[in-house]
């Protein structure tokens, strides 16, 4: 007999795209599902679309939150009702294509993981494709396929993907409660980070989902800094992103083993450090090195020079900046 899969769906105004996203996932090829959607106080037409659904299919459970949780803490709500022995996570606003569940499953099954992800089809609103590969997109291919059975995966940034995750409910444990107090670090990144340090997690690299970019996403592919005329204002970013990760993790200390907790603090310390200085920075470039040393010559050198060398990052910006503006790239 199938095991039955908890789909996770958090929803929060979202009756513009809600209904294609619930129907491909009840039209999935593996039937066995209980679709466990938590509504974020929604405004808009969203609650009256989950009714109709809910008198349609004895599979869907809804919840209605009475005061508004923000996208983490619905998730987090959404694991806590995690019954069953595989449970998935889902967006309200994309399209799973039909054997995504299926693919999933049986991945996770083949090769004895404790959490799949995988790839996406990056497309508009109209479902029109941007881009084949959000993985390729995002340049996080040789990240994950260097990583992948390593905590290393997620632990400087996130390479794991919410939507695209299934997982057995056993490190649900281990991953709750999920930390709040970060934009930088949401929910997919920490149970991403806290399955790597504590189980085995898989990638396949077949997209099976229309990831929907339409301008009002919580999490999208928009890369912010490319936006940016001044090296200043990258850095910034930059460092208030790390802080906000190493804050986070420093904070949840007790979930990383030893080693880690000891680098956790060192980071933290050096991005405030750093964060002070204007300039030139010269201390503690070990700790620079420990964290981006698994990251590739290009990224490595680049992020050096922004975090300790922006006396020289500059000038370097700039011609940077004229050169991709002539080629119409910023």
């Amino acid at each position: 007999m199938e095991e039955t899969i908890d789909v996770l769906l958090a929803t929060y105004n979202g009756e513009k795209y809600l209904e294609s996203q619930i129907d491909s996932i009840l039209n999935q090829t593996y039937k066995n599902i209980k679709l466990i959607i938590s509504d974020d106080c929604s405004k808009d037409g969203t609650r009256e679309i989950l009714e109709t659904y809910k008198n349609k299919d004895p599979r869907i459970e809804i919840h209605l939150q009475e005061q508004n949780l923000g996208y983490i803490r619905n998730f987090e709500y959404l694991l806590k009702q995690v019954k069953n022995k595989y449970y998935m996570l889902s967006d309200q606003d994309d399209v799973w294509l039909p054997e995504k569940i299926e693919t999933s499953l049986n991945k996770l099954k083949q090769t004895d993981a404790d959490l799949v992800f995988g790839d996406l089809q990056i497309v508009d609103q109209d479902l029109n494709t941007i881009h084949q590969s959000f993985t390729e997109f995002m340049l996080l291919k040789r990240k994950i396929q260097k990583y992948l059975k390593s905590y290393k995966l997620n632990y400087l940034y996130n390479c794991v993907t919410g939507c695209t995750v299934l997982a057995k409910s056993t490190t649900i444990e281990q991953i709750l409660p999920i930390p709040n107090k970060s934009k930088y670090v949401a929910h997919d990144h920490w149970i991403g980070l806290m399955t790597s340090l504590n189980g085995k997690t898989e990638y396949i690299e077949k997209p099976y989902i229309l990831y929907r970019q339409h301008g009002n996403n919580e999490i999208g592919t928009n890369k912010i800094s490319h936006g940016f005329k001044k090296l200043e204002q990258v850095r910034t970013l930059f460092i208030d992103v790390k802080l906000g990760i190493f804050q986070t993790y420093v904070e949840n200390n007790e979930k990383f083993p030893k080693p880690l907790q000891e680098l956790n603090n060192k980071a933290l310390a050096y991005f405030q450090d750093i964060q002070k200085k204007k300039n030139i920075n010269f201390k503690n470039w070990k700790v620079f090195h420990e964290l981006y040393k698994q990251e590739t010559f290009t990224y490595y050198i680049l992020n050096f020079i922004i975090m300790n060398l922006p006396i020289i990052g500059r000038p370097l910006f700039k011609i940077r900046y004229t050169i991709l503006k002539l080629l119409k790239k910023r």
